[in-house]
């Protein structure tokens, strides 16, 4: 499959859609905004995870506030995000480790991030990627089901396509494959009945011969 074909269509095609609600938040530079949006984000509608974000953002944006905060504060402040009562107490968690352990700075490398629990492969890739610029690829629902009808890649789970990905895909495409299949997902390649009437990159795509 010709992926420079597919991402030099899926770039033109996705800037009629808005960005993911992470990929906005990273606009700002600030890794701490890039993180905790990123762990609101989970389980979460997009258009919720942005207004949430901001809404945090305003009262709070250090990891220093945020342990100023309660956590049936911050559950308040999150409110409605998916799993929003064990997301507060992991901010906090969180933010502790940051102000103790690492000068309250965000780390810059996914080991490191891993180190953190609650913190998991999609968002240390997210964080890595989009707050320092370092070759990452994250891979949440989008990307592992698109990479899949696509036929770039055969993997059951994220992490299998993760790895499958660091292995195939070009490097200087890493930090873009998220943000493109993230957004033609939610508009295009939906997860049930897809839109491929609407498709540019149909011709690439083995999902309706196969029917993943």
């Amino acid at each position: 499959m010709e992926i420079e074909k597919v991402i030099k269509i899926l770039r033109k095609e996705v800037k009629r859609y808005k960005k993911p609600s992470v990929t906005r938040i990273s606009l700002e530079g600030k890794p701490f905004k890039v993180l905790i949006s990123c762990l609101l984000s989970l389980r979460t509608k997009d258009k919720v995870t942005i207004e949430t974000s901001l809404r945090l953002f305003k009262k709070v944006n250090k990891p220093e506030g945020i342990l100023k905060l309660k956590v049936t504060d911050i559950e308040k402040l999150i409110y409605p995000v998916g799993f929003y009562k064990t997301k507060a107490k992991r901010i906090k968690e969180i933010c502790e480790k940051l102000v103790k352990e690492y000068d309250s700075k965000v780390p810059d490398e996914i080991d490191e991030l891993l180190k953190f629990k609650g913190i998991g492969r999609k968002t240390a890739n997210l964080v890595v990627g989009l707050s320092y610029g370092k070759p990452s690829i994250t891979v949440d629902v989008h990307v592992h089901r698109i990479s899949n009808r696509l036929g770039y890649v055969k993997s059951r789970n994220p992490y299998e396509t993760e790895f499958a990905l660091r292995e195939k895909l070009p490097k200087k495409y890493w930090i873009v494959y998220n943000n493109l299949l993230v957004t033609f997902g939610q508009n295009i390649c939906k997860p049930i009945k897809p839109l491929c009437f609407k498709c540019k990159v149909e011709q690439y795509c083995g999902y309706e011969s196969k029917n993943l």
